[in-house]
């Protein structure tokens, strides 16, 4: 049975390494025989949630950009893969301003359950992606029928061609693969 998964690519660069991650999980996850839709944030519109809590009633968040669309895509799908780029040892600003605004997804019948993250950083420590894991397992913490079901991350690129070649990529495609 295929699965619809949703992958976010949550870097403002174009092309980024964490991108490229998010790149090979896609094409993975389409081989194991998935419905796939990749949506990149670096080309959205996407404001600060507002606190208002209005999401809370109506499912759905009362600032109309494309923060809402994508948490409506989040709604319906089975597995959702963040890809952040590690900007001080935590998730870039995109994505946790995403995570905010799918606040309306706490009240609703979510459909997701698997929950996958793909980070990219300079630095090359097996730590350095701590934070960011912390940050969205708080995040799925809200959600009891969700849970982190797995992490790839690359460690030692900065600019978009290092990551050619990284294990990572293979790890993030072989990821993909496994999402049934």
């Amino acid at each position: 049975m295929s699965k619809k998964v949703l992958v976010i690519s949550t870097s403002p660069r174009k092309g980024g390494n964490s991108e490229q991650l998010a790149d090979a999980c896609v094409r993975g996850a389409q081989e194991a025989g998935n419905q796939v839709e990749k949506v990149t944030l670096y080309d959205k519109t996407l404001g600060f949630c507002k606190g208002c809590l209005a999401c809370m009633n109506t499912q759905r968040c009362v600032i109309r950009d494309d923060g809402d669309t994508i948490a409506q895509k989040m709604l319906t799908a089975d597995a959702i893969v963040f890809a952040t780029p590690i900007y001080y040892y935590g998730m870039c600003g995109q994505m946790k301003t995403l995570l905010d605004r799918a606040n309306p997804l706490y009240s609703a019948d979510y459909r997701f359950r698997d929950i996958y993250l793909l980070a990219a950083a300079a630095e090359e420590e097996e730590d350095t992606v701590d934070g960011a894991v912390t940050g969205l397992q708080g995040w799925i913490s809200c959600f009891e029928k969700a849970r982190l079901a797995g992490t790839v991350f690359a460690g030692g690129v900065t600019a978009a061609e290092e990551i050619e070649g990284h294990p990572a990529l293979k790890q993030a495609y072989e990821l993909g693969a496994s999402i049934r």
